[in-house]
């Protein structure tokens, strides 16, 4: 028999891990982790020069520093596996001031994702960037890590159900913990690798980055991990402690 407050902690629990992922599975895979703002196009010149990055980015072989630059230059958000551009939507990029604007996106493949990142990006003689390299194929595992922790863990949980014991709660805790640590250290390996990324390709004149609401329901679902966590771990030592007192007490 559950004690009504493990039951209330452990619905509670559940709720939360279903936000949690759900925000975190939204995050993974939208590409609005981080956004630039970039001026306005001026005259013909810097037209033509965008739409030369434009191709070169939708069609070209995949490069770090070519694909960044477009970003700086075209309104461009960036995500853990998808890149996008704002572009005019009709072919001839006349800046008018009633003109509509597309995103057009392209996918990180998983080669691309294991590829490494060099101290000067676009050259591949200048050695490779041992931390930048980390940090991004960390960046693009630890969420799928999570992920997985979570299915683990409500397998764990949909079993114990069946078997209608408390005794799995604890381990199922623990991984909702853990997946809360890789969630958060997911942002943190983002973060730094952006900050290492502009420190190496300077941003251009008058264009501004700023974090996305793919990245905020990231860090959203890593405290409500942790909450389920929290949860989950006091409901089994809670029901532990109180059935080996009333088990203590019907032997004496």
């Amino acid at each position: 028999m559950v004690d009504n407050r493990y039951a209330t902690a452990l619905v509670i629990a559940c709720v939360l891990s279903i936000l949690a992922t759900v925000y975190l599975s939204v995050a993974v895979g939208t590409q609005h982790w981080y956004q630039y703002s970039s001026p306005t196009v001026r005259g013909e010149a810097n037209v033509s020069e965008l739409r030369s990055l434009y191709e070169e980015f939708m069609d070209g072989e995949f490069d770090e520093k070519t694909y960044s630059d477009t970003l700086f230059r075209l309104n461009g958000t960036v995500g853990l596996w998808w890149r996008c551009v704002l572009v005019p939507s009709n072919a001839h990029w006349y800046k008018e001031p009633d003109i509509k604007l597309v995103l057009e996106c392209r996918s990180f493949t998983l080669p691309q994702q294991l590829t490494p990142k060099y101290k000067e990006p676009g050259n591949h003689n200048s050695g490779e960037d041992m931390v930048r390299t980390y940090l991004w194929r960390c960046q693009f595992l630890l969420p799928l890590v999570s992920l997985g922790l979570v299915v683990l863990a409500g397998l764990t949980g949909f079993c114990a159900c069946l078997c209608r014991s408390l005794t799995p709660t604890l381990g199922i805790g623990v991984l909702h913990l853990l997946a809360g640590l890789c969630t958060l250290a997911t942002v943190c390996c983002y973060l730094a690798g952006m900050d290492l990324l502009h420190r190496v390709s300077m941003l251009p004149e008058k264009v501004d980055g700023s974090l996305g609401w793919s990245l905020y329901l990231a860090l959203i679902s890593s405290p409500l991990h942790m909450m389920a966590a929290a949860l989950l771990v006091w409901a089994a030592r809670s029901h532990s402690q109180n059935y080996y007192r009333m088990t203590a007490y019907r032997v004496a």
